[in-house]
Formats: C-alpha cells, sequence, structure tokens
C-alpha cells in the first residue's frame, strides 16, 4: 500500500503531465504526422497538422508542419501565416526560417528569402540546406560573387561528413553553374564532373554540362540526351536542348523542326482542351496586350523591345502588360517599367497559376519574348490563357506550340513563303522584326583601319558558344587567302582562348595573327570597332545583336545565309540596309565574297562612311515604323479573332521608309 507522501508525488506528477499536454502534442501524435508525411499523404497531413494548430495555438510543430507541406503541395497563398507563426513561436529554429525563406524565394520575394536565409545560417553556421537555399537566392539575384562564397562554404560543410553523399553532387553542380555563369569554364567543368562523380544520375549536372561544352564551342548532344533519359518530363530540359540544337551544325532544318514538334506533343498535347475566351469581341476597341519575358533588364531583348515601347506605350489603342519572370533589376528594368500600364512578377506563379491571372487581366493578345531560352514561361502560353498569341524577338525558329498563333518577323529574315514548313505559327510580318537602339557609350565612326594598317582586320564579337571547330575552318580558309590579315576576338573568356587558338592552328593560322580582348563595358566594346573592317559572322547561329553594334559602328559583316531561322539573322540585318554583297550562299561564296569585298578597299570606305546612315534610315532604325506596322498588325489578328477566323499569314510590311538603298554589289 502507497503512502501518503507517494500518493502525493504521483497526483503532482500526473498533473504536470496534463498541464504539459494542454500546450504541446504528445509523441504519439508527432509520430502520427511524421509517419503521414513519410507515406506523401499530404491532404491527411494537412488536416492532421490544422487540428494541432487548433489544440495548441502556441506551439510551433503544427505550424511548422502544416505551413511545409501547404507549399510543397503548391497552395502558397494559405502557407505564409503557418511559416511566420513558426518563426514567431520558435525564433531559434533554424530550419523554420529557411523554410520561410525557400517560400518567400518561390514567391518572387527575393529580400525577403535572403533575410530569412541568413537568419537561419546566423541561429546554426553549419545548416547546409540554408546555405544552398541562400546560395540559390543570390545567384538568382545575378550577386554572383556572394553565391560562390556561400557555395564553397557549402563544400566546407560537406566535407566534414565522415562519408560521400548525393548531397555533394548537387553542391558542385551547384558550383559548376555559378562558375559557368561567371565565365570560369575550366573551373566549372571540373565541378561539373565531380558532381557526375559523386551522383552519376543527377541530370541537371548532365543538362549544365550539355550547356557548358556548348558554349565553349565543344557541343555535345549526350549529355543533353542523358538528362533527358533520366528525367524525361522536365520541359526545361527540352527547351534547353532545343536552344543548343539550334546552334549545331549537326542537324539540319526538318530534324530541328521535328524535335520542335515533339516538345509540343509532350507537354502541350495534355493541355489543348482550352477554355473558351470572353473577351468583348469589339473589333475597333482599345486592345489589352499581355508581354511575357524574363530578360526585363539590361539583356539583348531589352535593347530591340525599348525603342518600341516607346511609342506602343502612347497608342490609346493598346494598354500594356508586363508580366516579368525574373528577379533581376537594373536601370533598364526601371525604364522599361515606365511604358507599361501593368507590371507584375510572376516569378512565383506556376503555369497554370499565371494563365488564370492572364485570363483575369482579359489579355486579348499574349506576346512571348523567350521562345525555348532561359526563364520561358511556355507551358503558360500552352494553356492558351489569351485568345491569340505571338511569339517575338527571344528566340531564332518556332515554339512548336500549336496555342501560339503567330510568329512576328520581316521578309529580310524570313522570306515569303520559304519557311512555312519551319514553323507550327502562321507568319506576321512587320515592317522590320524589330527596332534596335544603339547604346549611348557608342563613339562616332572612325576612318577604316586598313587605310592605316595596310591589311584588313577581321573582327568578331560573338559568344564562345556560337564558335565551332567547323566556323573556325572557314575563317581560317578566308584569312590564308588573305595572307596580310588579322583578326579581333572581343568578348571571348580567357579558358576559351586555347581551343580556338588550337582551332586555327590546324589550318594554318597562327596565334601572331590573332588579338583577343576580354568582356568589358559597353563603351571600350562598342569603341573595339575602330579596329575592324570587317566582322565574320558565325554559322548556322548567326548574330543578331552583335552585327547590329557593327552595323552602327559602320562595320559590315561577311555572313553565311543557312536554311534555318538562326542561320539568317545576320543575312536579314545586312538586307535591311542594302548590303546584299556580304551574303554568302556557300562556304566558296564565303571565301571568294571576302577576298573580292577585302581588296577593294574604296568600298569599304564608302561603307564605312554611310552605314550609320543607311542603319537609321532602314526599318531597323525606325521604332516608330515598326511601332505603327505592329498596332495593325494587332488589330487584324484582333478583327480575325472577333470574326472566328483562324489565324493565316499576315503583312504589314509594306509601311517601309521612303528611303531606298544602292545595293553593294
Amino acid at each position: 500500500m502507497k503512502s501518503h507522501k507517494s500518493r502525493k508525488k504521483n497526483r503532482q506528477a500526473k498533473a504536470t503531465q496534463l498541464e504539459e499536454s494542454a500546450f504541446e502534442p504528445n509523441p504519439k501524435e508527432i509520430s502520427a504526422v511524421m509517419a503521414l508525411i513519410s507515406q506523401g499523404r499530404h491532404e491527411e497531413t494537412i488536416v492532421l497538422a490544422q487540428a494541432l494548430t487548433n489544440r495548441f495555438p502556441l506551439h510551433e510543430f503544427g505550424w511548422k508542419v502544416l505551413g511545409a507541406v501547404l507549399h510543397s503541395t503548391e497552395r502558397s497563398a494559405e502557407a505564409l501565416l503557418p511559416m511566420m507563426m513558426t518563426v514567431i513561436l520558435a525564433p531559434e529554429d533554424a530550419e523554420a526560417h529557411s523554410n520561410l525563406g525557400q517560400y518567400f524565394k518561390a514567391m518572387g520575394r527575393f529580400e525577403e528569402a535572403e533575410a530569412s536565409c541568413r537568419r537561419a545560417v546566423e541561429i546554426d553556421p553549419e545548416f547546409i540546406q540554408a546555405h544552398h537555399n541562400l546560395s540559390s537566392i543570390l545567384f538568382d539575384l545575378n550577386r554572383l560573387e556572394d553565391a560562390l562564397a556561400i557555395c564553397r562554404r557549402l563544400l566546407e560543410l560537406s566535407s566534414r561528413a565522415l562519408a560521400l553523399n548525393a548531397n555533394d553532387g548537387n553542391i558542385h553542380n551547384d558550383l559548376g553553374f555559378i562558375l559557368m555563369r561567371m565565365g570560369r569554364i575550366q573551373e566549372a567543368e571540373a565541378s561539373l564532373r565531380q558532381a557526375l562523380k559523386y551522383n552519376p544520375t543527377l541530370y541537371k549536372a548532365y543538362n549544365n554540362m550539355g550547356m557548358l561544352l556548348a558554349d565553349s564551342g565543344r557541343y555535345d548532344d549526350f549529355y543533353f540526351k542523358k538528362a533527358l533519359e533520366i528525367c524525361p518530363n522536365d520541359p526545361i530540359l527540352h527547351s534547353s536542348r532545343l536552344y543548343y540544337l539550334a546552334m549545331s551544325a549537326a542537324i539540319d532544318d526538318r530534324a530541328l523542326f521535328t524535335e520542335h514538334l515533339r516538345y509540343a506533343e509532350q507537354f502541350e498535347v495534355s493541355l489543348r482542351d482550352w477554355q473558351a475566351h470572353e473577351n468583348n469581341r469589339e473589333p475597333t476597341r482599345s486592345l489589352q496586350i499581355g508581354f511575357v519575358s524574363g530578360d526585363f533588364y539590361h539583356h539583348a531583348v531589352a535593347s530591340f523591345i525599348e525603342p518600341l515601347l516607346i511609342h506602343l506605350s502612347t497608342f490609346s489603342s493598346l494598354t500594356l502588360h508586363a508580366y516579368v519572370n525574373s528577379v533581376i533589376k537594373d536601370k533598364v528594368t526601371e525604364r522599361l517599367q515606365g511604358y507599361f500600364s501593368h507590371w507584375t512578377l510572376v516569378v512565383g506563379l506556376s503555369d497554370q497559376q499565371l494563365a488564370t491571372k492572364i485570363r483575369a487581366d482579359d489579355i486579348d493578345i499574349l506576346i512571348d519574348l523567350s521562345g525555348h531560352t532561359a526563364h520561358n514561361r511556355l507551358l503558360t502560353f500552352a494553356r492558351k490563357p489569351a485568345p491569340i498569341q505571338a511569339s517575338w524577338i527571344g528566340y531564332p525558329g518556332t515554339t512548336g506550340l500549336q496555342a501560339m498563333d503567330y510568329y512576328l518577323t520581316d521578309p529580310f529574315m524570313l522570306p515569303r513563303e520559304q519557311f512555312r514548313e519551319q514553323f507550327t505559327e502562321k507568319i506576321a510580318y512587320l515592317p522590320g522584326s524589330a527596332p534596335f537602339m544603339p547604346d549611348a557609350a557608342a563613339p562616332e565612326v572612325n576612318e577604316l583601319p586598313a587605310l592605316t594598317n595596310g591589311y584588313i582586320t577581321f573582327g568578331s564579337f560573338n559568344r564562345l558558344n556560337k564558335l565551332s571547330s567547323e566556323v573556325i575552318a572557314l575563317w581560317a580558309k578566308l584569312m590564308q587567302a588573305l595572307p596580310t590579315s588579322r583578326l579581333i576576338l572581343a568578348s571571348m573568356p580567357q579558358s576559351g582562348h586555347d581551343t580556338v587558338i588550337n582551332w586555327f592552328a590546324e589550318w594554318g593560322v597562327g596565334r601572331e595573327r590573332l588579338t583577343f580582348y576580354p568582356r568589358s563595358s559597353m563603351g571600350i566594346y562598342m569603341t573595339l570597332h575602330h579596329q575592324v573592317d570587317i566582322c565574320l559572322d558565325t554559322f548556322p547561329y548567326s548574330g543578331g545583336t552583335t552585327t547590329c553594334h557593327a552595323l552602327w559602328m559602320g562595320v559590315p559583316t561577311l555572313t553565311l545565309m543557312g536554311k534555318t531561322q538562326p542561320s539568317r539573322a545576320g543575312a536579314g540585318l545586312l538586307r535591311n540596309v542594302g548590303l546584299d554583297a556580304f551574303i554568302a550562299h556557300d562556304t566558296e561564296d564565303f571565301v571568294n565574297k571576302g577576298v573580292c569585298l577585302a581588296q577593294d578597299i574604296n568600298v569599304l570606305v564608302n561603307i564605312r562612311a554611310e552605314l550609320r546612315l543607311r542603319f537609321k534610315q532602314s526599318p531597323r532604325g525606325q521604332p516608330e515604323l515598326i511601332a505603327n506596322g505592329l498596332e495593325q498588325v494587332f488589330r487584324l489578328m484582333w478583327q480575325r479573332w472577333c470574326d472566328d477566323l483562324p489565324p493565316i499569314d499576315l503583312d504589314m510590311s509594306h509601311l517601309h521608309s521612303a528611303h531606298t538603298f544602292t545595293q553593294v554589289e
């Protein structure tokens, strides 16, 4: 028989236990929740977690589970409150702060995301996931040096583990991707190979390796295919491969088009049960125009779209909406935002959520400015959120989607009827594909350098990923035919020099004839054109922005025109300014034209003196002309939709300048 003292002690213990159970879930309840999570039974987990928050509102466990599961099941709007409650109730819980940082990142709230992850790291300096989240956030903000430092810290933390694990592969992959973006190719390649050594099934590392090799002129489709073999249902991987395939000489026009169709077959077919659009079918009313892009900052796309927006923003017939799929902000972003009536950051929205938002905004015509490049939202377009959809500027070719009604271009880029079989979209012809805004840092045009040098200096300002052994072989053949000629290669990372030098050496062109310049400020970059007589274009992916810069600086570009749109950008720009003589139709023609032009110094002198004026007077130099053409194309598209007529090829290219150019023969 227990003593009075013993019974009293037991009663006190039970009272304490009851008191504690009133404030926190018991071990059985916690185990039940964790079991549901491990089994992927999300809805049951949410119900049980909600019950725990009702019973124990001042204990963090239920809130923490609820926030994490809601966020993981894309119920993000409901996830913020429980996540905030967690960090309030458990301010020293590093994982809770890291989870909140992930949430803010997904929502595009990057400043808050960084603050949350830094707090997590401050609480627990060895918390690997928090460091990983922070590095990812800094990378997306384009703060590459900061992201690199955090990633190296991750490697230090990982090295303390007793054994290697899959996480090591992820860290090396992230490190490699950051280094690749920084142009540190050799270090990036070493990191990516380490990633694949630690984790041979890491599909992201295969994709990144494919991009790195392509960016350094060593395209190898094996890595893209391997990534897709491991993860066949990732649309980003498919777009990545399509983008680099367009640069490859190993694929012809029909096969390239077929690959784009396969993308649509895999990702669009299940989405083609499109909901009817209820937009007001008044053919003359003001139209709501949406632009979707991840490049609304200092980017090549901005240099083409901004001069147009200056005029479009003044048209009472149009209301402009921007759907911004990037968190990078700079002075260009600030200017662009001023041209739009509505500016919406959509980084945190799923493709379905973005489609719902676009429908709610009653967008009449939706414009894709990315195609298969980074930050594209093609699977939003695949859901057909707007009655009329068109692709423009960002990608030199078809999207492959049935949901994309039109592709905007000009007859210089895509001569009528010749490329009909390479597009799922109908072609809408403008006076010019897009205007080009020369950089304010561009100096005046100088006299032809050959007059002083006594020899011809060729130049290339294209990225390394547009070069290849085939490109260099053709350039070398031209330089061999002109033994005194020189070549300037600018905007090229140091890590790519040896590869290019070796390619030239294979064809008998020595290092002494090559001059390399690193990436530089825009002012220096533009001034380098003062040293160049003729630029040499790449193939099969020809230059666009670089060719425009060269034309503005009085430097014509010798281009090899191919059978795909990516191979015709240079030719289209040269035809705009009447320089058909610089367009070659095969490799022999390229060398012959190059030799003839290099030997006719008077022609080059005259071209240099008048080329800037030619550019100003061409459609590409008249943004108001193209804006007027675009407005009329929009109206034709809209009138056809109002009349229940299907899309057809449209042509507003006749709205041309009064200026005509004497062709240089």
